[in-house]
């Protein structure tokens, strides 16, 4: 083989390592939030999909506006809901990243543990939003989500 030959094959294989360490590296940021679609005026959500502790991002559209929430697993086992906002840096639109067992506000960098999601509200806390438990499904209703709209 010749020295160019060699040369081409060792800047592909660098090319490629850089596009999957960018791929990688895009990856590690979260996606856009699921849209819900509401059924007799309720969300329903199975439970089975949080128990990997992970924040799960879903929106409604409401006439036109999206009102962006999270749903996350506890440690506790217990499944939390909360807007994507709160009352102090909603205005800023930045919502909130996680961080382990902590969700991050993307503004002022105030870290919540998520067994605080909905027990502790005010404040950089995520803005709690009401949720029920009936059966496998966690249940929000649209007048709920609506509540939140003017964070949005």
């Amino acid at each position: 083989m010749t020295k160019r030959f060699l040369l081409r094959f060792a800047v592909l294989l660098l090319i490629l390592g850089m596009a999957g360490a960018a791929h990688a590296f895009l990856g590690m940021f979260e996606r856009g939030p699921r849209m819900v679609q509401p059924d007799n005026g309720v969300v329903r959500l199975s439970l089975d999909q949080f128990r990997d502790g992970a924040a799960h991002r879903y929106a409604l559209n409401l006439d036109g506006k999206n009102v962006p929430f999270f749903v996350v697993q506890s440690r506790d086992g217990v499944t939390r809901a909360a807007f994507d906002a709160c009352d102090v840096c909603w205005a800023e639109r930045k919502g909130y990243s996680q961080d382990g067992e902590y969700m991050v506000c993307n503004n002022c960098g105030q870290r919540f543990h998520t067994s605080r999601i909905n027990e502790v509200k005010g404040g950089c806390n995520p803005a709690p939003l009401h949720r029920t438990v009936d059966g496998g499904d966690l249940v929000i209703t649209v007048a709920d989500i609506a509540a939140g709209a003017g964070y949005f």
